[in-house]
């Protein structure tokens, strides 16, 4: 597939902060991905209780805050180091991980028609 069809296939995905949906940017994002879009004001809703299926909620920001913050960075330089050294050396055994975890909550989301996860939400 080439690059051009495949971004023809991308769907953009962002919460509904008031700072992601200023209507220029929702504008943008509508004129780029059309229907394609998820995002408060967008054309599909973004779902209540996300955080629950969105990787970068549940796993990554806690993860890099925990490694990061236990370097003690000490300048802006150092803290943006610390940052891209941490997320460099996450494992392919740890997205695997991350990623078995994440069709796991979308399973119980199914079966649960949308309820929330108190069973998976914390086992990481």
């Amino acid at each position: 597939m080439t690059f051009e069809a495949a971004e023809k296939e991308l769907w953009f995905q962002q919460d509904g902060s008031t700072c992601h949906t200023a209507r220029a940017t929702i504008d943008l994002l509508k004129d780029t991905f059309g229907d394609r879009l998820i995002s408060r004001f967008g054309p599909l809703n973004w779902p209540p209780r996300s955080c629950d299926l969105t990787p970068l909620d549940y796993f990554l920001w806690g993860y890099v805050k925990s490694l990061v913050y236990a370097d003690k960075p000490q300048t802006l330089d150092h803290l943006e180091d610390t940052i891209r050294r941490v997320i460099a050396d996450i494992r392919p055994q740890m997205l695997e991980k991350v990623i078995e975890n994440w069709t796991s909550r979308l399973d119980y989301i199914r079966a649960s028609r949308g309820s929330p996860m108190p069973e998976i939400i914390f086992k990481m």
